[in-house]
């Protein structure tokens, strides 16, 4: 199964300002972000972000909504975000069937909106090298439970590239530089 930029939508998990400082190897995780996001906006794929507890939590970390900086937030309380009104609302606005899903953190709010979509019949592609926790396991054992429950696994490239679908174009050209300059 190819990913299908007409058919694809990136939603962004609780990237937030308190809760990044606790996040194994953030560093890299905002510069995979930074590619997704990036790439996304560039090539017209449509981006939300989830914001859990954001009294609590903070707002998503500002390098990171800069980068879709129009792209809508859905507070939520629920860990898993299908149970909030509003993910069901924007998914339902843009018809995609193939969510590409990255964020914080992995074990449990990336899991949990990942299997509430798995739920609703949507193909999920799990940005693994986009996804963080607090601890290593805990990540690792988030991916491996999505696997078996269904969810590609795909790093962000893989996304990229296939949105891209080929080279030698005006999109290739402008999202290049953001893929030169990820770690």
């Amino acid at each position: 199964m190819i990913l299908d930029r007409a058919r694809s939508a990136l939603l962004i998990v609780d990237v937030q300002e308190r809760l990044a400082p606790a996040i194994a190897q953030f560093d890299v995780l905002q510069s995979r972000l930074a590619l997704l996001i990036g790439a996304a906006t560039s090539l017209g794929v449509p981006t939300a972000f989830t914001e859990q507890y954001s009294a609590g939590l903070g707002a998503t970390v500002p390098a990171v909504r800069s980068l879709a900086p129009t792209a809508p937030v859905i507070a939520k309380v629920h860990f898993q975000a299908t149970l909030e009104p509003g993910l069901e609302e924007w998914l339902g606005q843009h018809r995609a069937r193939q969510i590409v899903v990255a964020g914080t953190e992995a074990h449990v709010c990336v899991l949990q909106t990942a299997l509430g979509l798995i739920e609703r019949n949507y193909e999920i592609f799990l940005a693994a090298d986009a996804v963080g926790s607090r601890w290593e396991l805990d990540r690792t054992l988030a991916i491996e439970r999505l696997r078996s429950e269904g969810s590609r696994i795909v790093s962000v490239e893989m996304v990229v590239f296939e949105w891209l679908k080929r080279a030698a174009t005006d999109e290739f050209r402008a999202v290049l530089p953001l893929i030169k300059s990820a770690k």
